[in-house]
């Protein structure tokens, strides 16, 4: 029940303005967000690639025009210039929301978010790194793998997410596991209802297996995304079983989650991705943080609630 009034109040516009604007929210937003801009964001990524790779993502979603959806692709662009300029692109890729590009427009919005991916692809190449498209609530899924399929005709290393906890999924990785498909697979970040998703952590966690076994046993690129110890033990085990070399799949984690033990897996020789999200609009991505990780709610509604 908490989760989901927290995923409501992600949608809130009123709430969002008051916690953007709001300096007190900063200590504890900061744990899970690389800054409110660029120069920031390269700094925390260039120190994460001594021992991890990265995937940036400029946060913002659910662009309302096409102005917006305009100004996520330039600000994905500046920071893909950066990366190449920086000497950061062999460690660090991108990772884009189509909603941020305009996908949920009304008029052509899927059409316009495909296009906007592609000159973001496009610009990944030409400087050596990849793109991973993300996955939003079920209601895209279609229409985001549509999007990535027709990525792929040009730029075959775009990435794919899938989201465990969708009950598609297990065929989502089947069709998704052939050769060179890089796929993320995580648990799943949205409020979804029990006929399109399973509810109970144990069933999201027994669909992950599933899932991972699936890509494992594939031709493609596993990215393993998740926090849990017991199914990153599953996930090394799996790959030997199928075996993969250390190079042949990666773990993903998110910034300020477990970094001891995302420290602990690249020391031991493991592939490991940071997620690292940077930007001012940061509102719904840190509510589903919350989601995940209660403790911290009154913390939270205290600092942007406070008028000192």
């Amino acid at each position: 029940m908490l989760r989901s009034a927290l995923l409501t109040a992600a949608r809130s516009p009123a709430l969002r303005s008051a916690a953007e604007h709001s300096a007190l929210a900063r200590p504890l937003v900061d744990r899970f967000v690389a800054g409110a801009d660029l120069d920031r964001a390269l700094a925390v990524a260039r120190e994460l690639t001594t021992d991890r790779l990265v995937s940036v993502d400029h946060l913002g979603e659910n662009t309302e025009d096409r102005a917006q959806a305009q100004a996520s692709t330039e600000a994905y662009l500046a920071l893909l210039d950066r990366l190449g300029a920086e000497g950061l692109a062999g460690r660090v890729e991108v990772s884009v929301k189509l909603s941020a590009l305009g996908q949920a427009l009304p008029a052509g919005g899927p059409e316009l978010a495909g296009d906007n991916a592609a000159r973001i692809c496009a610009r990944a190449a030409a400087v050596g790194t990849t793109v991973t498209v993300d996955m939003e609530d079920h209601s895209t899924t279609d229409a985001t793998l549509e999007t990535v399929r027709a990525l792929r005709a040009d730029w075959p290393s775009t990435g794919a997410v899938l989201q465990a906890y969708l009950r598609r999924t297990e065929a989502d990785c089947a069709a998704l596991a052939g050769p060179g498909s890089r796929v993320r697979l995580c648990k799943g970040a949205y409020d979804e209802p029990a006929s399109v998703a399973f509810r109970e952590r144990a069933e999201v966690d027994e669909s992950y297996r599933r899932c991972l076994r699936v890509l494992m046993a594939g031709q493609g690129y596993p990215m393993v995304a998740t926090h849990d110890p017991a199914l990153v033990d599953y996930a090394q085990q799996l790959a030997t079983g199928a075996g993969r070399r250390a190079d042949d799949f990666e773990f993903q984690m998110l910034y300020g989650v477990r970094p001891e033990a995302q420290r602990e897996l690249a020391a031991g020789g493991h592939q490991v991705r940071v997620y690292l999200p940077y930007g001012s609009a940061w509102f719904p991505y840190f509510m589903r943080r919350l989601g995940e990780r209660p403790a911290n709610v009154m913390f939270f509604l205290r600092s942007v609630t406070s008028r000192h």
